[in-house]
Formats: structure tokens, sequence, C-alpha cells
């Protein structure tokens, strides 16, 4: 069974992916890490719900599968999500793993707030997220671009500049410039890629977002909503 098993994931390395996220304590893992954050083994062993031991397993196999990275800080390691693909990847997941729930039903509050706002690994994800890649498409400062990617549109270099975000840094970078991210709870993309990274830590410091503590869901603050009803026509009430 053994010889079977590293054959496939040999053969299908997307097996040994998948072999990797679908244990629950490492896929816990994972979407603990979502945000970002580096985390240590001990905090990870409390989210995922298993002993330091076992964690350190899970962690162990995660790092050497190459979905997270480590980092060594005197006596504790912390780990975080390798790199934005990762997190892209599991965005991705979630989307196809998550049956469409009847809207009629309520939402308990913290699955509220995640699919209002929140961060993919670097990112703005959630309602807010989508509406607001929707009515930059709508403005013409973004253009789908092919099936996987946004470009800019003829308005998008002055946009975005007037926001504080100067967009040729971005096309340079080693990262793709901007990806259309299947949201997982709205399953319409929103931006991810350099630019979405770039625009979401705008908006935090433009202080129209606000993070909240051991989640990763997002606060809009007052100032947000103003200037996201004014600028793009986006409401932000959270619905029920």
């Amino acid at each position: 069974m053994w010889r079977y098993t590293h054959l496939m994931n040999a053969v299908y390395p997307i097996a040994a992916v998948a072999d990797l996220i679908g244990e629950p304590a490492r896929a816990a893992i994972l979407v603990a890490l979502l945000d970002g954050r580096a985390l240590s083994a001990g905090e990870l062993a409390l989210l995922s719900r298993v002993s330091a031991q076992s964690a350190s397993g899970h962690l162990s196999k995660l790092v050497d599968g190459g979905l997270l990275s480590v980092q060594n800080e005197g006596r504790h390691r912390y780990y975080k999500i390798a790199n934005p693909e990762v997190g892209h990847a599991l965005e991705a997941l979630g989307a196809i793993s998550t049956a469409p729930r009847n809207s009629l039903q309520p939402h308990p509050r913290e699955v509220s707030a995640l699919r209002h706002a929140r961060t993919c690994y670097d990112h703005l994800a959630g309602r807010i997220a989508v509406e607001l890649t929707k009515a930059l498409e709508s403005s013409g400062v973004i253009r789908a671009h092919g099936e996987r990617d946004y470009e800019l549109g003829k308005k998008g270099p002055v946009w975005f500049a007037k926001l504080g975000i100067e967009t040729e840094p971005l096309r340079r970078s080693r990262r793709a410039f901007a990806r259309q991210c299947l949201d997982w709870t709205e399953r319409r993309p929103h931006i991810a890629g350099a630019l979405g990274t770039a625009l979401c830590s705008r908006l935090l410091a433009l202080g129209w977002l606000a993070r909240q503590p051991n989640t990763r869901a997002l606060r809009i603050t007052h100032l947000g909503e103003r200037e996201l009803q004014t600028r793009f026509g986006v409401t932000t009430c959270m619905s029920k």
C-alpha cells in the first residue's frame, strides 16, 4: 500500500498536496494561517485542537510539503503560509468544497463577519472585496485579462496613484500582478496578486478597514463606510 501511494504521489504531485490538506488537523492549521500571520506551534495546536506532539508532526509535514515556512526566533518557532500561491489555492478549494447555503437561514455572527470582509492570506476577500472588484471593473479601472488575471484599464494607473498606490513597481515584482481569485463565500472573483495585496494594505493604512483580534475578519470603519459608498456605491451593511 505504501509503495502504491508513493508511486501515485510521484506521478501525480497534486495527490501529495491533497493528502497534506485532507487531514482535518492540518486543514485547520492552514485555515488558521490564512490571514498571513505567523503563529507558534503551541498556538496552532490550540487552534487545531490537537496535542502539542501531534501538532509538531503535522507542522513538520506541512513544511516538508512546501505549504508552510518556519522561522526560528530564540527558543520559539513560528509558522506561516509559504507563499501567496498556497493561500490562493486554499481559497479556491473553499469555493468548491462548500455548498451554497439557503440565504434564508441565519449565519452565526462569526461566519457572517468572515463572509462580509476578511483577509485571504494578504489580500481582501468577502462580499466587500467582490463588490469593490465589480465597481472597479464597471468604472474601467481594471478589466479581465484571460480567465485568471486582471489588467489595468485606461483609468487604472491614475486612479491607483490617487489612492496612493504606484502600479509600475508592482508590475516589475516577481509576483503575478493581478489575479482573479474566486471568493469561496461569494463564488465571484476578487483581486489577488501584487495589486490585491497593495490595495488591501492601502485600505488598512487609510483607516477604511481595521483588523480584528484573533480572526481574519475585517471591520469596515465609519470612514470606510462613507468612502466605499461615495466612491464606489458599495454598501457595507452586514446582512443578518
